[in-house]
């Protein structure tokens, strides 16, 4: 198997296909341009060849807009530019970058991005522009469409728009004369109609995303500023946004946060109006389903988690502000307010970080957890509508009276109460005629509802397919012919996503319906969100986390319907693209709303793949691995020795033979063996020390300690005596068989390791400590079901040896490498708290993902760790820091190698720096 990025075949295709929403269309082609003049070249190809083009960056629209059977551009992958202006007043972006990536670098001026969707972790700023996104505490005042200054736009003639070009209005006019002198037409006939003024005016006098942003041409008079908001909100129907200028807004660094429990969703809908009048920044609905899903969360909160369920309904709630002071005024002017509320429960306002994090944790992945807990096989179909806030409740009363009306069982009602804007989500088969019967009756009856109560169809997530057939319903005969003109001024081929956001056939919303076979029991609850994309270290390689799962679903559909070319061509490419290239450390998990850890379905199929010969090796090598990792050891430091070409040859050779995913790729850069683990015994331990077997397979840099010898030579400076157990030269965590699939290896190395330090611990009663991140993650999951307490020897060390310690050689500069495993045990503060200690300048990276390297794959797959790592090295590159320090040997490996300059130990540098003076 080659190893290549991923081609644009079938693979490519069916991979990509799949988005949040309920819709599937694969595209005939798809284009990854990496620039401005790729986009043009790709507008001429498709003009020319009479086809469509659709626009994707996150795929977590829920509308359909991203679907396409015609041509689909990636345009994710190479246009992340992200480029902070005055002091974060004003920020340039890329449509490829993610809402959170962005915010990242605006943290250290105290800005952000005004438009705040709850899928922040994952959708991207072409998909904010595209659909005009607010989110829970924007409103209309920060969304895209007034928080935006300038674009860079590529119409579908290939002419390119740069709106913050002093003689913009010029250039438009010379450049598209029909289009400049059709914008200016369409104010003056808006204008002319009070009718429409009067529509347009009610309409977008709260959040409403519904067909294109005809007040546009109300509030500007220049084409060129009525073509660049028309664009916002367009879902790429219009033209390509290449890049935009934002002005940023503050940040209010202090907050306080509250859940007010009611007794029915109408006394919920009813205060709603009341906490909006009274200044709280956000009011989010939860309804009685919600509440019973959330509770089920692993990390579900007590004022969640403790609540007995009826007919209950939560607002979640709070108050912002720049300063103490002027939060504990607020809460004062509000106490009253608050006080009165008809709640179950007296409403207690929480500054405390983590119990709001708990809270906003479960919000912000509400919509992914309601889904995840649908029937398996089913759809998850969420609708957005807006309404007067004065009619909330009529609009949730109607509701779950069409709920139903129409037997959709289960369905939840949230969103964002203070802008009258809710979310309902109802799952649904798409598989039978009566229920697409069904759906259909439903849809006709919510767009009589919501319009009968003055709202919109759509307030944040777009049109899309959904709801083109109704555009017409809203707006009336006539704006929603100045919506076709200016689809016709702007495309007039018609070649930018047909059937999106303007739709001539009234039935149009019910095709392309997605079908969700149930396929593995680890993934089956995946609702394709994409949250999980941006964490995954393969993203741009091969597959994503979320491309993996509906791959699956792919297969078992093609073998289903016996099509037996496309299963043929999908399980050929999945083995490398699938299978090899995942490094299996958990980060998507860490990402995703229902805790998928596409990890878990990778290491069983690699399970089912292992040969006899393979299984017994891996299964042999756990009963000697002292000798196995000595010799790894003795190995690397021939290998060391020997000129590099030789052994890269060597190396090369053996791939060609026995595969890629078999014989490691020698590289220069990787160091000699380490020294043989020993054990020892003092009389006062206060913890066990499990030195981890990668400090034996690969030394530390030459002229350095390794990690080991560092964490004694901190213990004893500290006073602290640690116990190494007996054989430990022959025990290991067993993340190397688990990661592989080998489970008899990893079951049997489980066995003997929890028996060694049974007996070391004292039956638990002292901690084990390990020096490895991924070796700590690897023990603490074994010893889940125990009493023994594992922890990373950073976690330690900062709490029991550091305050013992003094500084004698500080230094300058030190970047920071987290890793996947530091960070999910959670001791990220740790290593930042270490690194201040001895260095005036410490940065970690904003782009820092996960390395990619996974214990072996860096050596197997190096390409997996090359793209990994490729955005965090460009932002280190130049740095010219004094240090740089990681958690884990392999990890720094991979950094070493990316960045160009050593990794080490964070507690290589802390032994370094406390010193005794000579």
């Amino acid at each position: 198997m080659s190893p290549t990025p991923l081609a644009d075949g079938l693979t490519r295709r069916h991979a990509i296909a799949h988005d949040a929403s309920h819709y599937l269309l694969v595209p005939s082609a798809v284009a990854t341009p990496e620039g401005v003049d790729d986009i043009v070249a790709l507008f001429g190809r498709v003009r020319e060849a009479g086809d469509s083009l659709t626009f994707r960056s996150g795929g977590t629209s829920l509308s359909g807009q991203g679907s396409t059977a015609g041509v689909l551009a990636d345009t994710r992958r190479h246009f992340r530019r992200i480029r902070v202006l005055d002091d974060g007043m004003r920020v340039q972006v890329g449509p490829g970058a993610t809402v959170r990536q962005v915010n990242a670098h605006l943290a250290r001026f105290g800005r952000k991005l005004g438009p705040d969707p709850a899928s922040e972790v994952a959708c991207t700023i072409g998909g904010v522009l595209a659909n005009n996104s607010s989110g829970m505490a924007c409103g209309i005042e920060h969304n895209s469409y007034r928080t935006v200054e300038s674009l860079v736009v590529v119409l579908p003639s290939g002419t390119v728009v740069d709106t913050a070009h002093p003689d913009v209005e010029a250039e438009l006019a010379r450049l598209e004369p029909e289009l400049s002198a059709g914008l200016a037409g369409l104010r003056r006939r808006v204008l002319a109609d009070p009718a429409s003024v009067a529509t347009v005016q009610r309409l977008f006098s709260r959040k409403n995303t519904m067909g294109y942003s005809v007040n546009a041409l109300l509030d500007h008079e220049r084409p060129a500023e009525i073509l660049a908001h028309l664009l916002i909100g367009s879902e790429g129907t219009l033209g390509f946004i290449a890049d935009a200028t934002f002005r940023t807004v503050p940040v209010q660094p202090v907050a306080a946060t509250a859940l007010a429990v009611f007794s029915t969703l109408q006394e919920a809908a009813a205060a709603a109006p009341v906490l909006a009048a009274a200044g709280f920044a956000t009011v989010e609905l939860l309804d009685a389903t919600s509440l019973r899903v959330a509770q089920q969360l692993p990390d579900c909160p007590p004022d969640i988690g403790d609540l007995a369920v009826d007919e209950h309904a939560a607002l979640l709630i709070e108050l912002q502000d720049a300063s103490e002071s002027a939060l504990a005024a607020q809460l004062q002017r509000t106490a009253a307010v608050v006080a009165a509320l008809p709640v179950v429960a007296p409403v207690s306002m929480t500054a405390d970080a983590d119990r709001r994090a708990a809270l906003w944790h479960v919000r912000k992945g509400l919509y992914t957890a309601v889904a995840g807990a649908r029937s398996s096989g089913t759809t998850a179909l969420l609708e957005d509508i807006v309404v007067p806030v004065e009619n909330l409740g009529a609009v949730c009363e109607g509701l779950i009276q069409l709920f139903a009306r129409f037997g959709y069982e289960n369905s939840v009602i949230f969103g964002h109460a203070k802008d009258g804007n809710v979310h309902f989500m109802l799952t649904e088969r798409f598989d039978r005629p009566e229920l697409l019967e069904r759906y259909r009756g439903f849809t006709e009856a919510m767009v009589d509802l919501v319009l009968g109560l003055g709202g919109s169809l759509k307030a944040e997530h777009g049109t899309g397919r959904v709801m083109a057939p109704f555009v017409g319903r809203q707006y009336g005969d006539e704006l929603h012919a100045v919506m076709r003109e200016i689809k016709r001024l702007f495309d007039p081929h018609g070649i930018l996503s047909p059937g999106v956001v303007l739709s001539d056939e009234a039935d149009s919303y019910l095709r392309d319906l997605k079908i969700t076979p149930a396929v593995e029991s680890e993934v089956d609850r995946c609702v394709e969100c994409g949250y999980c994309e941006p964490a995954c270290p393969s993203r741009d390689l091969t597959l994503t986390p979320r491309q993996r799962i509906v791959l699956r679903r792919e297969m078992a559909d093609a073998e289903a319907r016996g099509d037996t070319a496309l299963l043929g061509e999908l399980r050929a490419d999945y083995e490398y693209q699938g299978v090899d290239t995942c490094a299996v450390d958990g980060m998507c998990q860490s990402a995703c709303p229902v805790g998928i850890n596409t990890g878990d379905l990778v290491r069983r199929l690699r399970a089912e793949s292992v040969g006899p010969v393979e299984s017994a090796v891996w299964n042999g090598a756990s009963r000697v691995w002292g000798a196995v990792t000595s010799t790894a050891s003795v190995a690397l430091s021939a290998a060391k020795i020997l000129p590099h070409p030789l052994v890269g040859g060597v190396t090369t050779l053996g791939r060609a033979v026995l595969g890629d995913d078999r014989i490691p790729l020698a590289s220069p850069e990787l160091p000699g063996g380490g020294k043989t683990r020993r054990s020892r015994t003092p009389e006062h331990p206060v913890a066990v020390y499990f030195p981890a077997c990668v400090g034996t397979m690969f030394g530390p840099p030459a002229g350095a300690l390794s990690v080991s010898e560092a964490f004694l030579a901190l213990c004893e400076r500290a006073g602290v005596e640690v116990l190494i157990p007996s054989g430990i030269g022959s025990l290991c965590c067993g993340t190397p068989w688990k990661s592989k699939g080998f489970t008899a290896g990893h079951e049997r190395m489980d066995e003997r390791v929890g028996s060694v330090l049974a007996s070391a611990t004292d039956g638990g009663r002292l901690p084990v400590v390990c020096d490895a991140s991924s070796c700590t993650e690897g023990l603490a999951a074994s010893a889940e079901n125990g009493s023994m307490t594992v922890v990373d020897s950073i976690a330690f060390v900062r709490e029991h040896v550091l305050p013992a310690l003094t500084v004698t050689e500080r230094i300058g500069s030190m970047a920071l490498h987290p890793t996947c495993s530091s960070s999910q045990l959670g001791i990220d503060a740790d290593l930042t708290q270490i690194a201040s200690a001895i260095a005036a300048d410490v940065t970690t990276p904003v782009d820092w993902s996960c390395c990619g390297f996974a214990g072996d794959r860096g050596l197997l797959h190096p390409e997996l760790t090359a793209s990994a790592t490729a955005a965090e090295a460009a932002e280190i590159a130049g740095a010219g820091c004094d240090a740089y320090a990681s958690t884990n040997r392999t990890c720094e490996l991979g950094l070493t190698r990316a960045v160009g300059a050593e990794y080490e130990h964070i507690l290589v540098h802390l032994e370094r720096a406390t010193r005794p003076p000579h």
